[in-house]
């Protein structure tokens, strides 16, 4: 199996050490920094352990913190040969609606960063109220066409899911997919070609069915799977294989 999405920096030290040590057996994990501090420990985490990567980037509610050094600092982490991404970068207007303007100029810096290094680019969307975020997304996808990149923790907004479709995406499908609310989620799931299917945690947030409540780790990822291998009348063994191509193919494990 593969995680194509957590945050191993974000748990406590024995927390770490236990996800690690339960995901063993794994293909890769890749851990996403965040912001200048949070890229130096997942990066740390990458290279002590072959099966874990890394992504550096800064996150969208972090993104007031742009700067020149800021951006040398990124140019000179992102050459790193365990570094397999940059981001997540992207739009939240969740938490930090008021700084969309540094947002944008994040997420320009950081997609000419990505495309100058021949890295995918991992995107992070979500909005309080509506779907204003998604729409934004859409609309700058379409300007800009990335050569490679990924919806992390797809949503299932139907815009997204057509200029995704559209662009050649990778859907990033994590613990929100088991939940029973969620079904025009799985139904944006059944859509998307196998190829371009991902698994993720997103942990320690977004745990699966059955352990919502709890704090998540890569090998919960075996939830997703399972549900999406579910939905698209696979056995879990063959969408782990596919899963696992998929995330090889985007990020060069």
């Amino acid at each position: 199996m593969t995680d194509t999405h957590c945050h191993l920096d974000y748990m406590q030290p024995e927390e770490t050490q236990a996800a690690i040590e339960a995901s063993r057996d794994f293909k890769a994990i890749l851990t996403i920094g965040t912001n200048p501090v949070r890229n130096r420990k997942a990066l740390a985490l990458a290279e002590g352990h072959p099966h874990i990567w890394a992504a550096v980037g800064l996150h969208p509610t972090e993104a007031m913190l742009l700067s020149p050094e800021l951006e040398a600092d990124l140019l000179h982490l992102a050459q790193h040969p365990k570094v397999r991404a940059i981001g997540e970068t992207g739009l939240d207007f969740y938490w930090t609606p008021e700084t969309r303007l540094a947002q944008y100029k994040a997420l320009e810096f950081q997609h000419q960063l990505a495309q100058t290094l021949r890295l995918p680019l991992i995107f992070h969307v979500r909005s309080k109220e509506g779907s204003q975020a998604e729409i934004e997304i859409a609309s700058w996808l379409l300007q800009n066409k990335p050569s490679r990149f990924v919806l992390h923790a797809f949503g299932g907004h139907p815009r997204l899911l057509e200029v995704g479709l559209l662009l050649g995406a990778y859907f990033g499908f994590a613990g929100p997919l088991t939940y029973k609310k969620n079904v025009g989620l799985r139904e944006a799931a059944m859509q998307i070609p196998l190829n371009r299917l991902l698994v993720e945690t997103d942990a320690p947030f977004l745990p699966p069915e059955p352990h919502r409540g709890k704090r998540n780790h890569p090998a919960l990822v075996r939830f997703t799977l399972a549900r999406l291998a579910e939905l698209r009348q696979l056995e879990v063994e063959e969408m782990e294989r596919v899963t696992d191509q998929n995330a090889q193919a985007c990020f060069g494990f």
